[in-house]
């Protein structure tokens, strides 16, 4: 039998540009970290940009990534800029003002 370590929790910070305000992509957002299990946060940008952080493990952060490039039914997402920062280990998902 083979000794599993948990998965490395992992905090992935994004900036997403392109028609992604006024189209519940931060709902849609919330929802989908969510439904992954996810902690963070989303909100828009005064630049039209939307910015979120993600942290758990690190094929789920990566996944929540990837839905990022395409976002709610609505949304044209042009661009994803992603960095990995340390995890602060914060509890919930939220949509901050």
């Amino acid at each position: 039998m083979q000794n599993s370590s948990p998965p490395k929790q992992v905090r992935a910070h994004v900036f997403i540009a392109g028609r992604v305000q006024g189209v519940g992509y931060r709902y849609a957002t919330v929802d989908t970290a969510t439904e992954l299990g996810l902690t963070g946060w989303v909100r828009n940008l005064p630049d039209s940009r939307v910015e979120a952080v993600f942290e758990g493990a690190r094929e789920v952060v990566e996944e929540m990534v990837r839905w990022c490039h395409a976002g709610p039914p609505a949304a044209m997402v042009k661009e994803v800029v992603l960095e990995y920062e340390s995890p602060e280990g914060l509890s919930g998902f939220e949509v901050r003002r």
